[in-house]
């Protein structure tokens, strides 16, 4: 069964992973890894496998090492579906406003 983006962004740790990707730009697996003390390699490990089946990261390697690269184009579907509430929350926020502004 193929990982959607949205399963791979459910977790905070699979999104921080993207945040670091996004941020710094290719990494190795060893110093993605690194960067999580409280979770296990294989841990890490298993979030990057599941980014690379969401197409959200893709992986080279570099020597010994494992490159990790953002190709976040799946993403897209995401922000497509967070769109559609934009408008939403848009108009919510200003009522929001506009109420507590007002002076009774």
């Amino acid at each position: 069964m193929a990982t959607s983006a949205f399963d791979a962004i459910a977790d905070p740790t699979r999104r921080a992973l993207l945040d670091i990707l996004q941020a710094e730009g290719p990494q190795p697996a060893g110093e993605l890894a690194r960067r999580f003390p409280h979770i296990s390699r294989p841990a890490v490990s298993k979030h990057l496998r599941l980014l690379r089946a969401a197409r959200l990261v893709q992986v080279e390697k570099a020597g010994r090492e494992r490159m990790y690269r953002l190709t976040a184009a799946d993403l897209r579907q995401v922000a497509d579906w967070v769109a559609r509430y934009d408008g939403y929350w848009t108009d919510r926020l200003a009522a929001l406003k506009a109420a507590a502004e007002r002076k009774d």
